[in-house]
């Protein structure tokens, strides 16, 4: 390990440690009395009279859901008692008051998953218009709320989907097109479910803006993605094999109801706001990289590219910025996913691979790369990602290790475990995405 790996784990740490999920929650939500408003820059003004509704609910989903939920309820203080369903991937800390928790399945739905989904639908159904419903998104929704739109599907069929779509190498955005669309609570369908309640949607990600939707799969927003787009996709990615009976002729048939969109009467009444993405992400390895005395940029130019070509394209910009910067240096920042197709029966995840797939094209070279999920894991991991240098693949070679076997059996996990190089933080209660740093120094 050189002192190059070693200030990307620093950094990514630091990163992760300045990112304050309950902070950004009350910085941006400011309770005066019963008026309760959202402030900062958004596209519309986002207030309510508390006082004005008979009943407050709350439907937390995600990853970050325990912080946000903490946050929310700190804003709404002992005067305003909520009342919901708080869905998480880990056991929290404690229960909040009000809430009940579920923990449930990710990155494949479980019985959890379906609970949550259930409970959730039953909670909305007895919403009126005097009823205030807060949302509090965060990454990792897609897997942990499930129901599907269709009843003789099951719990196995929804799991054989999700796992078909995580491995057969489609973008995110793709992957939640076709989830939304057998999906009861994907795709603005939890907002169809109570179209009378005012609906307050607040997120935690770094989605990029115009991608709202992504986020748990848009539960409470128009969905942009179509039946057409489904069919193109499952079509491109030979989804049909993989998908069960009741899925699968519904598919070949073309029988799929449309998911409600922009103009909708469910959406009337639904505002949405990102509370803490890309930019504070961004905000802070940035400040954090510049402080350990790299010239820094960030780029988000890679989200949702293969592995190689994202790989190429950063390692590239990282030496034109010490082109720039002579005797310098530098530090690339990105983030959000890259697609790698699982090929293999290995261990790992999209962030391990990244990093795996730099491993040769950095030998020998002042270079070092961190890959790492901000919510702690790494695919079918126990790891957040890896990270590599110019020594690596001599190290590698000692052991008897190829790169390109590794990456080939999809088993990144397993080669930087044998290093030492894999960054483990177990459950961060918090998700940004991926982050991504490579530093040159010259």
């Amino acid at each position: 390990m050189t002192d190059l790996s070693n200030s990307c784990r620093e950094i990514f740490h630091a990163t992760l440690n300045g990112v304050d999920i309950r902070a950004a929650l009350t910085r941006n939500l400011l309770r005066s009395g019963s008026r309760l408003d959202l402030l900062g820059d958004h596209p519309e003004n986002i207030c309510a009279d508390l006082a004005a509704f008979s009943k407050l609910r709350m439907v937390v989903i995600g990853k970050a859901g325990f912080a946000m939920a903490e946050g929310m309820l700190s804003v709404l203080g002992d005067e305003f008692p909520c009342e919901g369903v708080m869905v998480v991937s880990a056991p929290p800390p404690r229960d909040l008051p009000g809430l009940r928790t579920i923990v449930a399945g990710h990155p494949v739905p479980d019985d959890g998953s379906f609970s949550a989904g259930r409970e959730i639908l039953q909670l909305l159904a007895s919403c009126d218009e005097r009823t205030l419903v807060f949302f509090l998104l965060s990454g990792g929704g897609s897997a942990l709320v499930e129901q599907p739109l269709f009843a003789d599907v099951s719990l196995e069929d929804m799991q054989a989907m999700h796992r078909g779509l995580v491995t057969c190498g489609a973008p995110i955005d793709e992957m939640n097109a076709v989830r939304k669309h057998f999906s009861a609570v994907k795709g603005g369908r939890l907002a169809a479910a109570a179209p009378r309640a005012l609906k307050i949607a607040l997120g935690v990600s770094d989605v990029p803006p115009g991608r709202e939707s992504a986020l748990c799969s848009g539960p409470t927003l128009p969905d942009p993605t179509t039946v057409e787009d489904v069919y193109r996709i499952a079509a491109e990615y030979s989804l049909a094999p993989k998908l069960a009976p009741g899925l699968r002729s519904r598919l070949e048939a073309r029988a799929l109801p449309e998911t409600p969109k922009a103009g909708d009467a469910a959406f009337a009444r639904a505002r949405f706001s990102l509370v803490l993405g890309m930019h504070e992400l961004f905000h802070q390895a940035h400040r954090i990289a510049e402080a350990a005395g790299f010239y820094t940029i960030c780029d988000n130019t890679t989200d949702d590219w293969p592995v190689a070509k994202a790989v190429d394209f950063l390692l590239a910009q990282l030496r034109a910025l010490g082109s720039w910067q002579p005797g310098r240096p530098v530090c690339v920042i990105a983030d959000g996913e890259v697609s790698s197709p699982v090929m293999g029966k290995g261990i790992g995840g999209r962030n391990s691979a990244f990093v795996l797939a730099c491993v040769e094209k950095i030998s020998a070279q002042p270079i070092a790369v961190l890959s790492a999920g901000t919510d702690g894991v790494d695919g079918n991991s126990p790891a957040a990602g890896a990270v590599a240098d110019g020594t690596t693949l001599a190290r590698a070679r000692a052991l008897g290790l190829d790169p390109s076997d590794y990456f080939q059996q999809s088993d990144a996990y397993s080669f930087f475990e044998r290093l030492g190089d894999t960054i483990v933080t177990g459950p961060t209660g918090n998700n940004l995405r991926d982050l991504r740093i490579l530093l040159l120094r010259p």
